[in-house]
């Protein structure tokens, strides 16, 4: 983990996604350990953090320890990337996807949260 990935749970899920949404976006991991997709995520959104360097936030969010966050994201399957921006959702993906498309994904979420500072 670094400053800008961390772990995501219930108690935390206001001040770690909904709060930090209005310094930067807030992508919001939701996966299992026994998920297959999921392993082959998680380690390109950590480089992806790594790269961007403080342009975003990711939280992750164990499903099986977190089942109401992933309940309250109304979650069909895992993994399931919700982007926060100024304490709202502004969009979401689910499954595994390539490099490209996590940084379309990651530079449009960027782009909105820049462009509406009083969202939400």
């Amino acid at each position: 983990m670094s400053d800008h990935s961390y772990n995501v749970e219930e108690d935390s899920f206001d001040e770690l996604v909904v709060a930090r949404s209005h310094q930067l976006p807030v992508l919001m991991d939701i996966s299992a350990e026994w998920c297959a997709p999921c392993r082959v995520l998680a380690p390109l959104l950590h480089k992806l953090v790594f790269e961007y360097d403080g342009q975003f936030y990711l939280g992750i969010v164990d499903a099986d320890e977190n089942m109401k966050i992933a309940g309250r994201h109304k979650v069909r399957g895992f993994p399931t990337v919700v982007a926060y921006s100024h304490g709202v959702e502004i969009d979401r993906f689910h499954s595994a996807q390539t490099e490209g498309f996590l940084r379309d994904f990651i530079d449009r979420v960027i782009e909105r949260h820049r462009a509406h500072p009083t969202q939400g």
